[in-house]
């Protein structure tokens, strides 16, 4: 197999080699190319022979590099081909709980091996074959997988798809040659909760020292669900329940292998009404992107940005922030406590309320446009409306519903700022800096 060249970066190790848009790349140090991986694999010797072909000849192109630098050759996809879609049905599948009428890539089902390498999303295995596992191992690549339960008969019901059971083995085959794997459980009331819980981090847990991390997180549900499988969500006993189990097992794994391993998303602590652990407990936050210790990151972050400026003047300014149900408390108890040290900050916090995906949607993330435009209408907002960059589709000013930052402001009449998730961040819009 070949791949078109689109161009070829300036300056960098192909620049000069006389190769052109619309070349072929068909080899790479003896090794044909498919996709990025085997682009990035083989090209990362100090010498490159490429195999180039134009108008039907071959030639090649030696290129003499550093270690791992990128030869610079440009393609029409990042992948260089296009990603794969998942073939699964979830019953908890968040994509289909969407509205119809919405942008197309929003209804797309990523499931690609490849971006679980180069970006971190999570895959199911249920698409991918011998060959490609054979691969993952070759190129000793890590790779974080969706696990749900490891009952392969449940599995196959929860994805709808009479593979997935038997794709388990797949995720014995890395374990057993030593790849690193993330893992995440998407947990369903009455479904793979419970003794079928136990039974997964179980099993995981006898793949160690491969497994790294493990996410568990509550099945998220919109009000979109007419004609999909009757799922509950997490209420304050069960949520309770899932955490104690949770920590059973951090304390063995901790006392086997010196990490906790498994971690519960923060959304489990505040349904069941209890504290955040400390900072410690995450460990290095290895799950971080999936919810877990995010609070407590933040916190931890607001506090020491808090000891730093002791003894500052802070200038007045008047400010507001929107969020999340979920985070609403604790961001009101940040300000709070800025607020009692200087009391020339004035700043608001708006809980808003997911109407446009349904009240139990209550991460800060799902918050889209309209429901900031129709909540905060007309409500004193200060010079500054604080938003969470996790509110905005990645690398760009769209929310997802196809409002833009700029409409909200000319909707709202107010400056917005949005800002990472980093309390340093928070409080320095909150102070004003």
């Amino acid at each position: 197999m070949s791949v078109k060249i689109k161009a070829v970066a300036k300056n960098s190790p192909a620049w000069g080699k006389d190769i052109k848009e619309g070349d072929m790349l068909v080899s790479v140090n003896g090794n044909d190319i498919s996709d990025v991986l085997d682009y990035m694999y083989y090209s990362a010797e100090t010498s490159t022979e490429l195999i180039i072909e134009r108008g039907g000849e071959s030639r090649r192109v030696t290129i003499k590099k550093s270690e791992y630098d990128d030869l610079g050759l440009e393609f029409d996809t990042f992948l260089m081909d296009s990603k794969q879609s998942c073939r699964n049905k979830c019953i908890f599948c968040f994509i289909d709980q969407n509205p119809p009428g919405m942008r197309e890539t929003i209804y797309f089902k990523d499931d690609d091996a490849r971006l679980s390498f180069l970006q971190g999303n999570y895959i199911t295995l249920t698409n991918l074959e011998q060959k490609d596992i054979d691969r993952i191992i070759q190129m000793k690549l890590s790779i974080n997988i969706s696990v749900h339960t490891t009952n392969p008969e449940l599995r196959c019901m929860m994805m709808n798809n009479r593979f997935a059971g038997e794709k388990l083995d797949y995720l014995r085959q890395l374990a057993k040659a030593g790849i690193q794997i993330n893992c995440q459980i998407v947990l369903c009331p009455g479904i793979n909760d419970g003794e079928e819980l136990r039974r997964t981090l179980t099993d995981l847990g006898n793949l160690m020292p491969s497994i790294q991390s493990i996410a568990v997180v509550p099945v998220g549900l919109t009000k979109f669900r007419d004609g999909l499988y009757p799922l509950t969500t997490f209420n304050k006993d069960r949520a309770a329940k899932t955490i104690d189990m949770i920590e059973g097992f951090q304390k063995k794994f901790l006392e086997d292998y010196g990490t906790r391993l498994v971690f519960p998303s923060d959304e489990f602590y505040i349904t069941a009404m209890r504290e955040l652990p400390e900072g410690e407990y995450y460990e290095d936050y290895p799950q971080y992107e999936n919810g877990v210790g995010m609070l407590r990151s933040l916190i931890d972050e607001f506090d020491s940005a808090f000891d730093m400026a002791e003894d500052v003047d802070i200038k007045s300014c008047s400010t507001s922030i929107a969020t999340g149900a979920l985070d609403y408390d604790h961001i009101c108890g940040l300000v709070k406590k800025a607020a009692e040290r200087w009391h020339n900050i004035d700043c608001r916090v708006y809980k808003i309320k997911n109407d446009f995906f349904g009240e139990t949607i209550t991460v800060t993330g799902l918050i889209t446009g309209q429901d900031l435009a129709a909540q905060l209408k007309g409500k004193p907002l200060g010079d500054t409306l604080i938003l969470s960059e996790n509110m905005l589709m990645r690398d760009s000013e769209l929310f997802l519903d196809d409002y833009t930052v700029s409409e909200l402001e000319k909707e709202l009449d107010v400056k917005i700022r949005i800002i990472g998730n980093d309390g340093f961040e928070l409080f320095d819009a909150i102070t004003g800096n």
